[in-house]
């Protein structure tokens, strides 16, 4: 009696190339020649803000998209990324919430502090970038 061994060395031969892929280290990314400018926001981040902002003002039209682009620029000029993110997320996890667990978010000086200063920026960017 002959025995077929094609099927198993086959699958040996696929499980081989799949865990000696899933080994191989990521090869880095070629960085860019100039470096990115420094407090820039992730496009993900810049198109999220204006879809929202487009939103809140009435639909999409280009006066709400150049102003709602606008917007975030402006609070991007007051705001590092990290600041910004470090707002929102302050503001997310303490609405909707009370007690303790909003208070751990609300109470906190450096949440405080973030919360203003969004909120100073998003008002003058606003003011700038709206035409009333």
């Amino acid at each position: 009696m002959k025995i077929n061994h094609t099927p198993a060395i086959l699958g040996l031969a696929v499980i081989t190339v799949i865990s000696g892929c899933a080994m191989e280290p990521e090869k880095p990314v070629e960085q860019a020649e100039s470096a990115p400018f420094v407090g820039d926001y992730p496009t993900r981040d810049r198109v999220e803000y204006v879809l929202n902002c487009v939103a809140q003002h009435g639909g999409l039209t280009y006066i709400t998209q150049y102003a709602c682009g606008c917007k975030i620029d402006k609070i991007a000029e007051k705001l590092s990324f990290a600041e910004y993110e470090a707002a929102k997320t302050f503001t997310y996890l303490s609405k909707g919430q009370t007690g303790d667990a909003a208070a751990a978010m609300r109470d906190p000086a450096q949440s405080k502090d973030l919360r203003k200063r969004l909120k100073e920026a998003e008002q003058s960017a606003e003011k700038s970038c709206f035409v009333k």
